[in-house]
């Protein structure tokens, strides 16, 4: 039995709770993206113009992500004892986002050879021209072994500049260990980590106000790029990739949930609606992981398992990408007239899973990872890349709302089996009865804190201890 301490968030007599004010900002958010919508159709050359202003967004969230990795993996093992439960928890991630991402394949399969999508499709010559650019970018990216020798950074501190996030990881990780190995020697060190910590998450608190600013200029570049008529024209295959992954999430991992944790799959989307909304406004999944790993520790998952799940699951757990090169490898094949026999896809779709994580780092990685599996393999289909060019970025949002989604549900699955989860706390979370800090994004209630000394020790003194269930 392990033991779990919070302090009571009840506020004392007489005082009144602080208002949260984050949720003007996400309705500023909602209110860009139809705006964006209206630039983007309306006036084309502009909103192409105004993408950079999602860009310079998306980078300034990839400029916190490193430090909040580093924070949350360092702290998380630093407090635990066993190293050997550190590792168990690593084992068990890429067992099972192996196997999900198997099940996530195999359903692509059915529902792109159920739906024939690409039926009816005329290749243009300007289509042709995009595939063999796309492919030498995958090249370009190198192999699976290029990209596992890319986790180990040139030193100890440019993991934490370069933004490469197994590299974070793996330093993090050493460092973890070896304040673990010096005992107290390392606490004044874990205690420094933990004020960083807490201004890593004060800076993105203040980040994310720009958030709408980074969704109009998002919108507004992929609509002036696209136009609605390729969302029209295309419609068959968007809605088929996008109920293909509400079953996969609301179906398959849902159901997984429910029976391993008892909890329920629509209470966690509600708890992470945000998070998904800062997604779909932003295109990119990335945008949500410093929070993603926030509100996991705050919902109740030990923060070694948070910091090791979410961070390995955006580069491994990649369930959207997996049925999104399915259904888009069968799409193309049909289009062109030259339909993948069941053995055909099902070796060209596994050899894309692995290459995937070699493009895991290049801008548009699902396309380019389409193309270089397509040279590969059947190179008279590359020139059909092409076709889907024009709706890729839309149909990214539900990749990126997929992956995002799996890595969430992984993190209490992993927790739950690894006896990591306050299951009290969970239900009292996604009950709305202990809501999420938009301010600070972080707590200091969580069990991790109470083994090390921390910033607010003192204010900590008095605390209830309860068991886990």
């Amino acid at each position: 039995m392990t033991t779990d301490t919070r302090r009571d968030r009840t506020p004392a007599p007489g005082t009144r709770r602080k208002r949260d004010r984050t949720h003007w900002l996400y309705l500023a958010v909602i209110v860009a993206v139809v705006a964006g919508v209206l630039v983007g159709w309306l006036a084309p050359g502009v909103g192409k113009d105004l993408g950079v202003l999602g860009t310079l967004f998306i980078s300034l969230i990839k400029m916190m992500i490193s430090p909040v990795i580093f924070c949350t993996i360092v702290l998380g093992i630093g407090s635990v004892k066993a190293a050997a439960k550190v590792g168990k928890v690593g084992g068990l991630s890429l067992v099972y986002f192996l196997g999900m991402s198997t099940i996530a394949l195999g359903i692509g399969l059915v529902v792109g050879n159920l739906l024939d999508p690409g039926s009816g499709l005329q290749l243009t010559p300007g289509d042709a021209a995009v595939g063999a650019g796309l492919a030498e970018k995958a090249h370009g990216a190198g192999g699976t072994m290029d990209f596992v020798a890319s986790i180990i950074p040139t030193s100890l501190l440019s993991a934490l500049t370069e933004g490469n996030v197994l590299q974070t990881l793996f330093v993090a990780l050493l460092v973890g260990f070896g304040l673990q190995a010096m005992g107290k020697q390392g606490e004044p060190v874990l205690t420094g980590i933990g004020y960083v910590q807490k201004l890593v998450f004060r800076i993105l608190a203040m980040i994310l106000w720009l958030a709408p600013i980074g969704a109009f200029g998002a919108i507004a570049s992929v609509v002036g790029q696209t136009g609605l008529g390729a969302v029209t024209a295309l419609g068959t295959l968007m809605v088929g990739f996008y109920v293909t992954c509400a079953i996969f999430v609301f179906g398959v991992l849902g159901l997984l949930l429910r029976l391993v944790t008892g909890f329920s799959v629509f209470a966690l989307v509600k708890y992470l609606a945000r998070e998904y909304l800062l997604i779909f406004a932003t295109s990119s999944s990335e945008s949500a992981l410093p929070r993603l790993i926030a509100k996991m520790e705050h919902l109740g998952v030990q923060r070694s398992t948070v910091g090791i799940v979410v961070p390995t699951g955006y580069s491994f757990n990649l369930d959207g990408t997996a049925i999104y090169l399915t259904m888009a490898s069968i799409f193309v094949a049909d289009a062109m007239d030259m339909p993948l026999s069941l053995t055909e896809q099902i070796s060209l779709l596994v050899f894309m899973i692995i290459a995937s994580k070699g493009a895991a780092g290049v801008s548009g990685a699902g396309l380019a990872t389409l193309a270089g599996g397509l040279q590969s393999h059947r190179p008279e289909l590359l020139d059909g890349v092409g076709l889907i060019v024009g709706i890729d970025r839309f149909m990214s949002e539900a990749r990126a709302v997929t992956n995002f989604s799996g890595n969430a549900i992984a993190t209490l699955l992993i927790g739950t089996w690894t006896n990591s989860v306050d299951r009290g706390r969970v239900r009292e979370v996604l009950s709305g009865q202990l809501p999420f800090d938009e301010t600070t994004m972080i707590d200091d209630d969580l069990p991790e804190d109470r083994s090390r000394p921390v910033a607010d020790n003192a204010a900590a003194a008095s605390v209830p201890v309860r068991s886990m269930s």
